[in-house]
């Protein structure tokens, strides 16, 4: 499982076998998501977050949009 970063308790990820379009996952202690992030960040699921951690993963993903595409591109290429 290819760790894209980490912060403020929330780890962003993908699994070895990915497919398009290019998401990434994140968990922190209470729950995980996914956000698309093929063209803005865009919720696709959730499970045990509560609002406000989810506003802070799609801050830190909105943040860090470029890192985690060119780690996909450097993974999955």
């Amino acid at each position: 499982m290819p760790n894209v970063f980490t912060k403020d308790g929330y780890n962003f990820y993908f699994f070895s076998n990915e497919h398009e379009p290019i998401h990434v996952h994140v968990k922190t202690g209470s729950g995980k998501a996914k956000f698309d992030v093929s063209n803005d960040v865009q919720l696709l699921e959730s499970k045990g977050m509560k609002v406000q951690e989810l506003r802070k993963a799609q801050d830190l993903a909105e943040e860090n949009i470029e890192t985690i595409r060119r780690k996909w591109h450097e993974y999955f290429d």
